[in-house]
């Protein structure tokens, strides 16, 4: 009671008065009544900018359905489809129609009431307060006039708003504000579930995109770790992450977006590899991407980095035997008078046998001008002003999984053994599996990226990060090796293959669905697990829905690098008051083609599931907080009609 009370005397100084306390409630109650804002979960972007940010703006195709519910018939086809292309891209849209339009002033007119239309539609889910913060500064009274019209019968006044803007010749900055709130409203919530970086040319630029996003959250992908524990001084991220970037010619993040300096490792690769032409090392680019000059450095620096990689992996594999990590010890496999390497009691014989680097009798022992390199890059990341910015946002809104709204959110997988049950991991000496797992791996990665003391803790973080983008058990990674070496060195198709944790097997079952639900403290026959990491092959029949429909994986191939497998553009997922959307999209052209020629992401739409009454956010967990809030404040007002608290009038 007395404790209770402290926190009723802190409340108070909020509330001071039984009004204020029972105007807040009144307001509080009334949002409880409001539909469900509109989350919407992508994953897997990998770099590619362009269509992730064409997706956020439309919204994954909502921005086009509100338009078709506003104005169906009384509009035609072409002028709806104008008319999304304004609001996703208003200020290089006006452009071309600024040059087109003959009749702009009417122009103008008519598209200031069908943008107000649409923002009225849309801001409808929310409160007015909500709207407010959303409005931008500069036309916030004017827009907040405007959207409620109606409510004050003030039509004329409407139109005599309507009749300044544009004889003051703010017609266009009026525009690109709607556009942006109409944007800025349509989803209430981005989920990122993983995979940010690697592959596609602009990861930076989509993490400038979130850092000033409304409403956001990130679940780690492995991909994503292996920048966080670059960025933390890992020196063997740093490496996996410069080999990734090189192997898909995706300089542009590293050179231009983070300022890493690569001149060290191009010159190392360019004196130790002068007369190799490192063609196993051959970047994945498209044609003409880059010149033949250029082909042949990226190769050579692959090469580089990838035996640098080796050797710093071999030192934490041999530091924390508990990683079980053993068998990617290679390069002490390897035969250097004949050519070959035994893996498994097996003899193959190795594609390249240029190792000028590699000491013989200390295979695993950086060289002088290695050493110096690895430096050289550690100071280089870890001083990247912006990667850093990048990372804390990572860290500040991200987590290895979520819980939200009844959806449990993580990118790889709960690792799982041959029999079904959670797999068993040891860290630091204590077993840990399923939830307590992900946990305990949490702490251990933020500690290695915030503990700001060169000491055995700080390391143990880098070193998780590394293993969770490669480790037997990793949750992010899922997979029993990551066969580095055999790709690059070996023929054999066998030796190369990466086989899954039994998770992915188990996954498809609607029992192990609900296992999983349960072990995170989700009731199953309401909860969905949202997944990515692993694309679905939609070309081969592959259903994004598992489990009953209890599971559900968005990967599907949103960057370039994956579409041949999947035979699609990826998944998004949308929740809203009325239940659960899923869209398969086509790939992406251009975003000038989509400026230029109206061309629209094309997507199929399958409903999941249709609520049989409208979700509001009272059942929601931001709700369940809500209503916490209420009957606090209902104590409190228990508590100034007794006297226990005083008002302060």
């Amino acid at each position: 009671m007395n404790r209770e009370l402290d926190y009723l005397k802190l409340l108070s100084k909020h509330y001071p008065t039984i009004n204020a306390a029972s105007k807040e409630i009144i307001n509080l109650g009334a949002i409880l009544e409001l539909p469900k804002g509109t989350e919407h979960f992508l994953s897997d972007i990998h770099g590619e900018y362009e269509a992730f940010s064409h997706i956020l703006r439309n919204g994954s195709g909502m921005i086009k359905k509100e338009i078709e519910n506003i104005f169906g018939t009384s509009m035609k086809k072409s002028e709806k489809k104008s008319l999304a292309t304004l609001i996703y891209y208003p200020e290089e849209k006006l452009d071309t129609i600024k040059e087109e339009e003959t009749e702009l002033e009417e122009w103008y007119k008519i598209t200031l009431y069908r943008l107000v239309k649409v923002c009225r539609k849309v801001s409808a889910s929310y409160t007015r307060s909500k709207v407010r913060k959303a409005l931008p500064k500069d036309f916030s009274y004017i827009l907040e006039e405007l959207l409620h019209e109606k409510e004050n019968n003030k039509e004329k006044y409407f139109n005599k708003i309507i009749k300044i803007i544009i004889e003051i010749d703010k017609a266009d900055d009026f525009i690109i504000a709607l556009s942006k709130l109409i944007q800025r409203l349509i989803i209430d919530r981005v989920h990122i579930i993983g995979d940010i970086y690697d592959r596609g040319p602009a990861a930076e630029k989509i993490m400038d995109l979130l850092l000033n996003y409304h409403s956001v959250d990130i679940q780690w992908g492995n991909h994503d770790i292996v920048w966080m524990g670059a960025a933390s001084g890992g020196v063997a991220c740093i490496a996996n992450a410069l080999r990734v970037s090189l192997r898909y010619g995706n300089l542009d993040t590293v050179e231009n977006g983070y300022g890493i300096n690569l001149f060290p490792l191009a010159t190392l690769a360019n004196e130790v590899y002068g007369d190799d032409d490192c063609k196993e090392f051959k970047p994945i680019v498209k044609e003409d991407e880059h010149s033949e000059k250029e082909m042949k450095l990226i190769s050579k620096m692959q090469k580089a980095i990838t035996i640098i990689q080796l050797k710093l992996e071999a030192k934490i594999i041999k530091k924390y035997p508990e990683f079980n990590m053993e068998d990617r010890l290679l390069l002490d496999k390897i035969n250097f008078e004949n050519g070959t390497i035994k893996i498994d009691d097996k003899i193959y014989k190795l594609k390249d046998m240029n190792f000028p680097t590699i000491n013989r009798e200390d295979v695993f022992k950086l060289s002088e001008e290695e050493e110096e390199v690895i430096k050289k890059l550690k100071t280089s990341f870890m001083n990247s002003e912006k990667l850093q910015k990048h990372v804390r946002f990572l860290f500040s809104n991200g987590s290895m999984y979520l819980k939200y709204n009844s959806n449990l959110l993580y990118h790889g997988c709960i690792p799982m053994d041959e029999n079904g049950n959670f797999k068993e991991m040891r860290l630091k000496g204590e077993k840990y599996k399923g939830k307590a797992l992900m946990n305990a791996i949490e702490r251990y990665v933020r500690d290695g990226y915030f503990n700001k003391t060169e000491n055995e803790d700080k390391d143990y973080g880098k070193s998780i990060m590394w293993y969770l983008w490669l480790g037997i058990n990793s949750p992010l990674f899922g997979k029993k090796k990551m066969a580095t070496f055999e790709s690059y060195f070996l023929d054999d198709k066998e030796i190369k293959k990466e086989e899954k944790n039994p998770y992915y097997k188990y996954r498809d079952e609607e029992k192990y669905a609900v296992k999983i639900l349960k072990e995170f403290g989700l009731e199953p026959e309401k909860a969905h697990i949202i997944n990515g990491h692993v694309p679905v092959q939609a070309k081969k029949g592959e259903n994004p829905l598992k489990a009953g429909g209890k599971l559900l994986v968005i990967d599907g191939g949103l960057t370039a690098a994956y579409q041949r497998t999947t035979g699609i553009a990826g998944y998004t997922l949308i929740c809203d008051s009325k239940g659960l959307v899923i869209a398969a999209h086509e790939p992406f052209t251009s975003r000038q083609t989509a400026i230029d020629e109206e061309k629209d992401i094309i997507s199929t739409k399958v409903i999941l599931e249709n609520a049989d009454d409208m979700q509001s956010i009272r059942d929601t967990d931001a709700g369940k907080n809500i209503s916490k809030q209420i009957e606090f404040l209902k104590h409190l007002l228990f508590a100034y009609r007794k006297g226990l608290i005083r008002e302060k009038i």
